[in-house]
């Protein structure tokens, strides 16, 4: 999730002091080294969002138990609620890197509060504790499925936890069958997107460029596992509707990105005949399917209809999915 433009890739020549020798590469070992204090706070947010949603698991107060009544008790379900959490700050990390990417690979503003480096190195380091975030989470939602799996032998058990958590399409109750595959869809590109800038040297900058943009891709799945799959938004009510909103700004930017890209080469300009006119209108659509979510996204926030469901009178008293049995 690191931005797909440097200073220099705007069309003009740059000045050769500002050109990074081969030797000057930047190295993974280094941002990770970088990033240990972006992830400790990820680790802060994550603990402060387990403690939230346990406190409303023991008062009543959750959403999870409105949907699935029968997982009341923290104590038991504390690593679901990890899962939850980890999940959550997933989402937030990846918005602030998505937003940070489109800032660097669009219009430049006037002035901004750091370097242009000290913001690549932030879009670096919060990109890998984002995927770190991921993995976190679906990880912990397999180790509540081993819990809950008590009824098989312990090599079933991790089997099945494994394969419900990341095997796509083996999960099979409700609607986990399309939320779960989708989620998993955003981790394994969320993996090698943010690991190929490391290696942009030997694929070329161009290849590079090209498959980094995918990684809106992996932003869109995420947040449509979350509104999909994430209880704590699954009414339609002020929570779902205050996710739609985080996604205006991040909507806005790709827009403004589209329109006005930094570098030359993807500015739109007028239709070419022959070859390159299919790729224009491509180019086109891509600028037009934006602007018309940007449009979306405002009447969610006006008509308030954001696609969550009714709160039930008498919520359902099932378990996830049945257990497995010798």
């Amino acid at each position: 999730m690191t931005s797909d433009v440097r200073p220099e890739e705007d069309g003009a020549a740059a000045p050769p002091e500002r050109r990074r020798p081969p030797g000057d590469r930047v190295a993974l070992r280094g941002d990770l080294r970088a990033a240990l204090p972006d992830a400790t706070a990820a680790v802060v947010v994550t603990a402060l969002v387990f403690v939230f949603l346990w406190a409303r698991m023991e008062s009543g107060a959750s959403d999870t138990v409105a949907v699935m009544p029968f997982m009341d008790d923290p104590g038991t379900y504390w690593m679901y609620l990890l899962s939850q959490a980890f999940g959550w700050s997933a989402l937030l990390w990846a918005w602030g890197t998505v937003m940070l990417g489109l800032l660097l690979s669009g219009p430049r503003p006037a002035r901004l509060p750091v370097s242009r480096q000290v913001l690549e190195r932030w879009h670096r380091t919060t990109s890998l504790t984002t995927t770190a975030l991921m993995f976190a989470h679906a990880l912990m939602f397999a180790a509540e499925l081993v819990r809950y799996e008590d009824q098989v032998g312990w090599v079933k058990r991790l089997w099945v936890a494994f394969a419900d958590s990341f095997v796509p399409g083996w999960y099979d109750s409700g609607t986990g069958r399309i939320a779960i595959p989708i989620g998993q869809a955003a981790l394994y590109l969320a993996i090698p997107l943010g690991l190929l800038f490391y290696v942009r040297h030997r694929i070329g900058a161009n290849t590079w460029r090209r498959l980094h943009r995918f990684v809106i891709v992996v932003y869109v799945l995420s947040v449509w596992h979350t509104l999909l799959y994430g209880t704590n938004v699954w009414f339609g009510e002020w929570p779902r509707t205050v996710l739609w909103l985080l996604q205006l700004p991040v909507a806005v930017l790709l827009l403004l990105r589209l329109l006005r890209p930094a570098r030359r080469a993807e500015r739109l300009g007028p239709p070419s005949g022959g070859a390159g006119r299919p790729g224009w209108w491509l180019r086109a659509a891509g600028r037009v399917a934006v602007g018309a979510a940007v449009v979306g996204l405002l009447v969610v926030a006006v008509s308030g209809r954001d696609g969550g469901r009714d709160r039930p009178t008498h919520p359902p008293a099932t378990a996830p999915h049945s257990q497995e049995t010798d």
